[in-house]
């Protein structure tokens, strides 16, 4: 298995127990309310989404990663295209971390 797989991977598991939201409206509520460990945007999603995201994110420390594409991370997580979702659970939010950390 390559490596960015085995993020996607993470997430498709992450989503399996129901400790994943995505679309803007549901990952920025999970972010304002302190639920989000890990928010991940896609590489091809808007610069405005980007930045939205990155500000809301740093202003509240919690991690954000770009990482591959809105169909790619739709794919993993069983649903349509997806420019960004959110991991709600710490473990498997660090063991997502961890994953992208050693790819680099």
């Amino acid at each position: 298995m390559s490596r960015p797989d085995r993020i996607l991977s993470l997430l498709g598991l992450a989503m399996k127990a129901g400790k994943v939201v995505s679309g803007e409206t549901s990952t920025e509520s999970a972010v304002k309310s302190l639920q989000a460990y890990l928010v991940v945007v896609a590489e091809d999603a808007s610069e405005n989404t980007r930045k939205h995201f990155t500000d809301m994110c740093n202003y509240r420390d919690i991690p954000i990663v770009t990482y591959s594409t809105r169909e790619e991370l739709g794919r993993a997580i069983g649903k349509d295209y997806r420019s960004n979702l959110a991991v709600t659970d710490e473990g498997l939010s660090g063991s997502i971390i961890k994953a992208l950390e050693s790819r680099e």
